[in-house]
């Protein structure tokens, strides 16, 4: 029952009472007109994406033998129904019994209309109906499905109908673009995702083997490459690797929490990472120290490519351009970076100072990145971040915020600054700390120029846990303002379900938005119609 938690239940309650005369039992049902499912996206190559659950109480004395003989599934016109390879339809029991979990039936190559035969004796108590789906290896990721109702038809001959809150979100699909096992990791962690000036979507991660601990550990940064908008991907790449760097064991030379950037004008694509040597068994937030050397705290390192992610340089170590060596820590995003409007590029950072206070910044390169140099601290108390520049020039900076852990009033919410020199000073945002609630989480932050009404725009796209106190419901959401507002109408809940929670964002072209986001180990990728978010506003 693991994965009916999360459900909404929708309950078709059958029940007994006693005539007014007599005494003789008499079965009645009554059924509510609604039907709630799971939020989470359509995945191929799962055993059964389980997300819709029928609850069914039966009373003391039920009509004897009675049982559930079909039950009909039916999408609205317009749903993907050709991503589908079976709608299957799975009795658990009764809720709070043991018992084996039994098929009721089941239909191939569902289209709109779907009626599914089976017989299934009901039982005293919360009789629990699971309906799954099955997807075909390439779906449509762009393809959504409409629940419009479920039928369910009974040994006695009733027939009761089960439709969807009013609004419900359709089902999306989506992919595993890593899974845990896969190429012998243990777990996949810190996504970053970006489109290159070719079009090309490359997204890059941790691969982390033996399990799923921060540095330090054996961890490389992997690199996934799809030429097809994020229908399909090429076997993974790994891109930083320190190997047994220094006669020490690649579980004392893990390098990760990559940070992609594409230089827009000049076409390079960079990836920045933390990579730390020795510290044996120990987090490199806390073992790394002051200094420069890799004996003594966590360095820098980037790649890059010049022929569209296909291939990649040795390793970069830009720890002494960047770091001041009073600080014990100086790492990059993670997430992604963004070139600015006269071509300088900038990733966003972290430091921890000589207190071991953590602070967010920015790391620069105005010489298309021969040389790098970072900013002063934002705020302190933050720690991951990412950047965008608004149309006026100036950097807004986004930050996870620790005061968050123990917030949870009106006041919580993303720290945001603003810099218009580079990061050397920073001014509070009005919407720091109030409209962007999170639970502690990394989150990412991106910008669009979309038409309206015949000129470009601005708009603003996030993504996180949005909600307070746990890394569930990964949700966009759109700022028309710059930022200065969130609205609720410009939200969209991908999955309600709890996981690690990072997660970036990509414009895959200008209609389209990707994301990669952090599931229990996995990675999942989906890609959503700007439409479904904003709206029309052209």
């Amino acid at each position: 029952m693991k994965h009916l938690v999360a459900f909404m239940a929708c309950s078709v309650l059958i029940s007994a009472c006693k005539s007014g005369s007599g005494g003789d039992q008499q079965t009645f049902v009554s059924y509510p007109d609604i039907i709630t499912v799971r939020r989470h996206p359509v995945f191929p190559g799962e055993p059964g994406n389980e997300l819709i659950m029928l609850s069914v109480p039966v009373g003391e004395s039920p009509e004897p033998g009675l049982s559930v003989n079909r039950m009909d599934v039916n999408f609205e016109r317009g749903s993907d129904t050709k991503s589908l390879s079976m709608i299957e339809i799975l009795y658990r029991g009764v809720e709070g019994g043991i018992s084996e979990i039994e098929k009721f039936g089941q239909i191939s190559d569902p289209g709109v209309l779907n009626r599914i035969a089976g017989k299934t004796l009901l039982g005293k108590g919360n009789n629990i109906f699971v309906v799954s789906f099955k997807t075909k290896p390439d779906i449509d990721l762009l393809g959504k499905l409409w629940i419009k109702n479920v039928r369910m038809i009974f040994s006695d001959g009733s027939v009761r109908k089960i439709v969807p809150h009013p609004g419900t979100d359709p089902f999306r699909y989506g992919l595993i673009l890593r899974r845990a096992g896969d190429d012998g990791s243990d777990t996949y962690r810190i996504p970053g995702l970006a489109t290159t000036t070719e079009g090309t979507l490359l997204a890059v991660y941790d691969v982390r083997y033996n399990n799923s601990k921060d540095l330090q550990e054996d961890i490389d940064v992997g690199m996934s490459r799809s030429t097809d908008g994020g229908q399909t991907w090429e076997p993974m790449k790994i891109i930083m690797d320190m190997d047994g760097w220094g006669n020490r064991p690649e579980e004392e030379n893990g390098a990760g929490d990559p940070c992609i950037l594409v230089d827009e004008l000049r076409g390079t694509v960079w990836v920045a990472g933390l990579w730390l040597h020795g510290f044996p068994g120990t987090a490199a937030w806390n073992s790394s120290g002051p200094g420069l050397d890799p004996e003594e705290t966590g360095q820098l390192l980037i790649v890059k490519s010049d022929d569209d992610g296909i291939s990649w340089s040795d390793e970069i170590n830009i720890t002494a351009q960047v770091k001041d060596p009073d600080w014990r820590l100086l790492l990059q995003g993670p997430g992604k970076g963004i070139t600015l409007h006269d071509g300088t590029l900038v990733f966003p950072a972290q430091y921890k100072d000589a207190a071991g206070i953590p602070f967010s910044t920015i790391i620069w390169s105005d010489d298309g990145g021969k040389s790098w140099h970072s900013g002063t601290g934002a705020k302190e108390n933050t720690t991951e971040a990412q950047c965008v520049q608004l149309s006026n020039g100036d950097i807004m900076l986004n930050m996870r915020d620790n005061r968050n852990s123990t917030i949870k009033d009106e006041n919580n919410g993303r720290a945001v600054a603003i810099t218009r020199d580079l990061g050397k000073t920073w001014e509070s945002h009005p919407s720091s700390n109030s409209a962007l609630p999170e639970p502690v989480c990394m989150a990412s932050l991106i910008s669009a120029d979309i038409e309206i009404s015949g000129k470009k725009h601005k708009i603003l796209l996030f993504s996180n846990p949005a909600d307070k106190h746990t890394r569930s419901k990964m949700t966009i959401k759109a700022s028309i303002d710059e930022g200065l507002n969130w609205p609720g109408k410009y939200q969209l809940e991908l999955n309600q379900e709890e996981g690690f929670g990072y997660s970036c964002l990509a414009m895959i072209d200008e209609n389209t938005v990707g994301i990669l986001y952090e599931g229990e180990k996995d990675l999942f990728f989906q890609k959503i119609p700007l439409k479904d978010i904003i709206g029309d506003l052209k």
